[in-house]
Parts: structure tokens; sequence; C-alpha cells
């Protein structure tokens, strides 16, 4: 069984409540519930991580290396776009990454239209809203 870590960055924990418009009305919670779900039919096992802390994410993806992981699905946040120590630390890992986004961070403001973890994802989607997060996930499944 394939093992999935799902990494959720800056301020994500306020989904369903943080600017509905871009990022639509599902909680974290409801988006995780639904990643565990598709995972479950796809065979893969999906653990979901979130953090407000830089250090912690890059520790999460530090322990990834050596943990079993065999895919990382990321929307780092606002850290996508600056968090050289994130994009570093998953640099680190040798399993496909997959960097996701619920909004379209190409047709938004000009300071989110560069991803400083592209160059080393295997692909990015974004502007599906939560869906999003399950298209990565059979993507990171594939």
């Amino acid at each position: 069984m394939k093992k999935i870590l799902v990494l959720h960055g800056i301020n994500l924990n306020m989904f369903g409540k943080r600017d509905p418009k871009q990022y639509g009305s599902a909680t974290l919670a409801q988006i995780d519930a639904s990643l565990q779900a598709l995972g479950q039919e796809l065979g893969c096992a999906v653990e979901c991580f979130q953090t407000n802390h830089e250090g912690a994410m890059c520790e999460r993806i530090h322990q990834a290396h050596g943990d079993g992981t065999d895919g990382v699905l990321i929307n780092a946040g606002a850290w996508t776009h600056y968090s050289y120590g994130i994009r570093d630390a998953l640099a680190i890992l040798s399993v496909p990454i997959i960097e996701v986004h619920m909004s379209n961070i190409h047709a938004r403001e000009a300071f989110r239209h560069h991803s400083v973890i592209a160059d080393v994802a295997r692909g990015q989607i974004c502007g599906f809203g939560a869906d999003s997060y399950l298209l990565g996930l059979r993507a990171a499944a594939a």
C-alpha cells in the first residue's frame, strides 16, 4: 500500500472561514476526510499534517525521508512563494511531490504567480478548489 503524506501549510487551518471567494467553504477537516476516503479507494494510506510553523513543516518533511513515504502532496500556502527552507527540505526527498493550490495562483496577485516549490515538484494543480487536493492525490498515487 502506498503511503502518501499530505502537507498543509500556513493559514490553511482557516479554510472554511478565510476568503470563501478564493478558497470555498470546505474546512480543512472536510478536505482531509475527502482525502482519506479517496485514499481508501485508491489503496493508499493517507497521512495529513498541518502547521503554521515553518520549522515544524521542515521537520515533518525530513521525517518523510526515512519513514516509508511514497509520495507528497503539498499546499504550502503563502510559503509557496518565498520559503526556500521548505523548498530545500522537499528537494531532499526522492519521491514524487505534487504541489496543489485551491485557487489559481496564476490568476491572482503578481507575487503569487511564482512558486519556489515548482522546480522540485513533479507537477502543480491549482484552481479547482478542494478538488485540487483530490486531483493531486490521484497524481501522487499513480
